[in-house]
């Protein structure tokens, strides 16, 4: 999809913000889990006041949309209170992004936020192929290429994982990679099915938006009663949560919703640009923050991640129709002659 015609102070506006809420989403994560600063919180009860928050800014985006009480009131019954085969349909993406953003947490709690920035791409092959099979969709030969450089980026950073020297708390860097390899396949997953549903109808974002965090809040309500229901019940639903954990929370919220905002006024290699810029900030931040050491290994990784998201962005060569005066004079005349 191109990107509509907007002003270059807006597209970096919108791409600056979309950055900086990467970067420091990743490493205000990383601390609530590994920094000890008092109690450690629950992260599925996180989850699920993120999809409340998200409920909220879409319920006020949708209100924004139809303009009036009457309006919002008559889209509301119908595609909520009248639309169960909608409810259910949205259920799909709404209990994928609840096990992503679950992975999301156990991965920082044994990951360092730069290298699971930089593993986290790998979402990029996998949202790819789901394209491919479940939008009949094709990739370029540059694409595929690209593919595999970031794949082989990623290996480079795991090859010998770089430590942090200032994180006091046990981690496991296996059982880190292998939640990164669970969120990276619910992503392309949910990502590309919720596209699906969403071109399926001429039914409003926000409106797929509220039914979607309307399921994502009963799933990941499920998920508090199953994994924390007894320590909920004794320590409270909010136990242990901070400023910190509030930001956190906040910076998860407003992240879908710049993303969305990017992927309509720019184009993939400015959305590339970001999220190398999102890698550069989070390492440096977690050579201030968490002492991290960054080894060759991880530096090549890093770059040549950096450098498959910029070639992967590329605008496709569209060479099935050439202009006929580009053609060589001989090729005209056999065009000519069959």
């Amino acid at each position: 999809m191109a990107a509509e015609n907007v002003s270059v102070v807006f597209k970096l506006y919108c791409l600056t913000v979309m950055t900086l809420v990467a970067a420091t989403y990743t490493v205000a994560l990383r601390y609530t889990r590994t920094i000890p600063s008092g109690d450690l919180y629950f992260s599925t009860t996180a989850v699920c006041i993120t999809e409340v928050v998200k409920l909220i800014l879409s319920l006020g985006m949708l209100i924004k949309e139809t303009g009036s009480p009457v309006r919002l009131k008559n889209a509301i019954v119908e595609h909520v209170f009248c639309s169960p085969k909608e409810l259910l349909k949205l259920s799909v993406p709404s209990v994928v992004y609840a096990v992503q953003n679950n992975m999301a947490f156990l991965a920082l709690s044994n990951l360092d936020a730069a290298v699971y920035q930089v593993t986290y791409q790998l979402k990029i092959p996998c949202t790819a192929l789901c394209t491919v099979l479940m939008l009949n969709r094709s990739l370029s030969r540059l694409q595929w290429f690209s593919v595999f450089v970031l794949c082989g980026g990623v290996i480079l950073v795991q090859w010998k994982p770089a430590e942090a020297s200032k994180v006091l708390v046990e981690q496991n860097p296996l059982v880190g990679f292998v939640a990164i390899a669970v969120a990276v396949l619910c992503s392309g997953f949910a990502g590309v099915y919720f596209e699906k549903v969403l071109k399926s109808s001429d039914t409003s974002l926000w409106v797929r938006n509220i039914q979607m965090y309307l399921s994502g809040i009963v799933v990941t309500l499920i998920g508090v009663y199953v994994n924390d229901g007894e320590k909920v019940l004794e320590k409270g639903f909010f136990f242990g949560y901070t400023s910190w954990v509030c930001f956190v929370v906040f910076l998860a919220s407003v992240g879908g919703l710049y993303t969305s905002v990017v992927v309509k006024y720019t184009d993939n290699i400015m959305k590339g640009f970001s999220a190398a810029a999102a890698i550069v900030l989070s390492t440096v931040a977690s050579v201030i923050l968490f002492g991290l050491q960054i080894t060759l290994s991880f530096a090549s990784g890093a770059i040549l991640v950096c450098v498959a998201i910029y070639l992967y962005g590329l605008p496709k060569q569209d060479t099935s129709k050439l202009r006929r005066q580009d053609l060589p004079h001989d090729s005209k005349e056999k065009l000519i002659m069959v």
